[in-house]
C-alpha cells in the first residue's frame, strides 16, 4: 500500500489531503514517523524520523494519531480481497504481502496485479502498488520501482540488466550500514556485488554474505508461505552518550516504547511476553522479562517496560543501550492451506 497510514488519514479526513502529514508522534515529542504522506517525503521526511527533526523540515507539517483499529479493518478488507485470487498470501505487515498466483487459471500475473489493484481502490478508496516477477526478491523490487500507484514486471529476461543497475542502498534486506560497508569496498550496485565470490562475501558480511551473493544472481527459492508467523517485535536504541540519571533513562524509553508500538501496529494480535534489555557502559548486558496470561494491551507497553526498568536497573551505574520486545504473539490464527503449487513462475507482491 502507497503510504498506507497516512492515505488512510487523508481518505478518512479532508482537510488532510494534499497536505503534508504524518502519522505518529508529535512536534513537541519524542516519537518517531511512523507514516509520512507523499506531500512530507518531498520535505524529506520518512518514517522513522525523529518527530523533531521532521517539523524543523516542515514547520506546517500535520501529525495525526495512530489509529490502529482502523488499519487493521482496512488490512483485513484487502487480504480478503487477496484471498479471493489465491490461497498463497504471506503478509509481511498490515500493508504488504507476496501472493503466489501460479496456479491461477487466468495465468497472467500482470493481469491480476492490475485487477487486484483495482478491487482495493473501489473496496478501500486506496491506492497500491504492485510488483510482479518471477521470486520473492525481484517482486519486492518491482513493488518499490513505480510508486505511488505502480505496476512493475521484472520479466526472467530482464532481471539481470535490473540488478545489474540497481544501487546497492535499493536492495531489499540491506540497510544504511551494510550499504556503507559494501561502498567501502567498492560495492555501489548489483554489477559490483556480482563481482565477489560467494566465500569472500562470507568472510567480509558473515551468513548473509551467501544471501548476498545469490540475489546478486536474481536467485531466491523461497516459497510464498502462507503460515508465515512473526515470533517477537522490538526496537532499541544505542546512545551517543551514555545515560546516567532515571529520568533520561526513562524518557529514552518512551522513545523506543513508542517504536515498538508503531511496529505492533503492522502485526496482528499482541504478545504476551515483554523484554527489556539493558546494556551498561562496559558493554554487560542484562535482560529481564514479564510474561502475562492475557495479551499485552499495546497502549500499556511503556509502562510495563517502565516498571521493569525502575525495578532492575543499576541506578548507580551509566546505561548505553536500552531496548524492549514484545513476543510470544498471538492474536489472528495462521491461515492454513493445503494447495500446493507445483511451478512458482510468478509471483506478486502488493
Amino acid at each position: 500500500m502507497d503510504a498506507f497510514y497516512a492515505s488512510v488519514e487523508q481518505r478518512d479526513h479532508p482537510q488532510y489531503r494534499g497536505r503534508p502529514l504524518v502519522v505518529g508522534g508529535g512536534p513537541h515529542s519524542r516519537g518517531v514517523v511512523a507514516a509520512a504522506s507523499y506531500e512530507a517525503r518531498k520535505f524529506g521526511i520518512h518514517s522513522a524520523m525523529p518527530s523533531r527533526h521532521a517539523v524543523k523540515r516542515c514547520p506546517h507539517l500535520i501529525f495525526a494519531k495512530m489509529r490502529f483499529d482502523v488499519y487493521r479493518e482496512v488490512s483485513e478488507q484487502i487480504r480478503e480481497i487477496f484471498h479471493s485470487y489465491t490461497d498463497l498470501v504471506e503478509p509481511l505487515s498490515l500493508d504488504e504481502a507476496y501472493l503466489d498466483v501460479t496456479e491461477h487459471p487466468r495465468g497472467s500475473a500482470m493481469a491480476i496485479a492490475r485487477e487486484i489493484k483495482q478491487r482495493i481502490r473501489q473496496t478501500t478508496r486506496l491506492n497500491a502498488s504492485a510488483g510482479v516477477s518471477f521470486n520473492k526478491f525481484l517482486a519486492k523490487m518491482a513493488s518499490d520501482e513505480d510508486k505511488p500507484n505502480g505496476l512493475f514486471l521484472i520479466a526472467p529476461d530482464q532481471a539481470e540488466a535490473f540488478i545489474d543497475q540497481l544501487p546497492i542502498e535499493k536492495f531489499h534486506g540491506i540497510g544504511p550500514a551494510t550499504a556503507a560497508k559494501m561502498h567501502s569496498h567498492s560495492i555501489r550496485t548489483g554489477a559490483d556485488l556480482k563481482q565477489w565470490e560467494e566465500a569472500d562475501l562470507r568472510d567480509r558480511f558473515g551468513k548473509i554474505g551467501s544471501h548476498y551473493y545469490r540475489i546478486a544472481r536474481g536467485q531466491d527459492n523461497r516459497p510464498v508461505n502462507p503460515n508465515r508467523i512473526r515470533k517477537s517485535v522490538g526496537a532499541e536504541n544505542s546512545f551517543a552518550q551514555d545515560l546516567a540519571s532515571l529520568s533520561e533513562m526513562t524518557t529514552a524509553l518512551e522513545a523506543i516504547a513508542q517504536s515498538v508500538t508503531e511496529r505492533m501496529a503492522k502485526v496482528p494480535g499482541s504478545g504476551h511476553t515483554l523484554t527489556l534489555k539493558i546494556k551498561y557502559a562496559n558493554y554487560q548486558q542484562v535482560t529481564r522479562s514479564q510474561t502475562f496470561d492475557q495479551p499485552l494491551p499495546i497502549p500499556e507497553i511503556f509502562d510495563r517496560a517502565k516498571a521493569l526498568l525502575l525495578e532492575h536497573v543499576e541506578r548507580d551505574r551509566q546505561v548505553r543501550l536500552l531496548g524492549i520486545t514484545l513476543s510470544n504473539l498471538g492474536g489472528s490464527k495462521p491461515q492454513s492451506t493445503s494447495v500446493q503449487p507445483k511451478f512458482r513462475q510468478l509471483q506478486l507482491a502488493v
